[in-house]
This record gives structure tokens, C-alpha cells and sequence, in this order.
């Protein structure tokens, strides 16, 4: 799949509630414009910073453990909370399955704007 390289804030925030919204903990997302996304249920116990549109890209592209794993390790992401309740959200993350046409969706949303 093709990816826009600079997605705007507004649907970057409506990709994550798409992808993101069932995960039972609460998280967020502060975008590159400083604008934070709160995700899941309750209150966030961690918020992933993301540095870069193009960071973000990377992380919808393959939203996995390793993958966010990896963007904390080489500073595209930074991690704001308790570390221990992020590892919590992130097992959840790790469920989640997101069919083919749902990427279409993610992709078109991306695309528009």
C-alpha cells in the first residue's frame, strides 16, 4: 500500500480512533502539531509522542509491539507515563487485527486530506 508522506493531524487523529478505539485502557497520541489524541477506554495511563507525520505513517503501516518498540529505541516516539501500564495497553495493541477492507478505509482517509 501507498502511503501519504505527510498526513494532516485532523486525519491522523481519525485513523487512530479507527484503528485504536477498542483497546480497553486508555492511552493517547500527541501529533507532531501538539495536538493529542485520547484513545481507548478510560483515562490514558501513557501518551505516545510522535515527532513526525512520517513516523506516524510508519507505525500505521505495521501498528505492532516491535514496531513502536523499535521508533521508542530510535527516538521517533517518546513515551509519557507509567511504563508499566503502557506494557499493559501495548498486549492489547498486540490483539488487535485489522481486516483488509478497514485498511482501505485508513488508506482512503489518509489520502483525502
Amino acid at each position: 500500500m501507498i502511503f501519504p508522506q505527510n498526513p494532516s493531524p485532523r486525519r491522523a487523529a481519525e485513523v487512530l480512533h479507527r484503528i485504536f478505539d477498542r483497546v480497553p485502557g486508555g492511552f493517547a497520541f500527541r501529533l507532531w502539531d501538539g495536538s493529542v489524541v485520547t484513545l481507548g477506554g478510560g483515562t490514558p495511563v501513557c501518551t505516545a509522542v510522535v515527532h513526525q507525520p512520517q513516523t506516524f505513517i510508519r507505525l500505521i503501516r505495521d501498528p505492532t509491539p516491535l514496531n513502536f518498540a523499535e521508533a521508542y529505541v530510535d527516538g521517533s516516539i517518546d513515551l509519557e507515563g507509567d511504563l508499566f501500564e503502557a506494557m499493559s495497553v501495548a498486549n492489547s495493541i498486540e490483539e488487535i487485527r485489522v481486516p483488509f477492507m478497514e485498511r482501505m478505509r485508513v488508506l482512503l482517509t489518509l489520502w483525502r486530506g
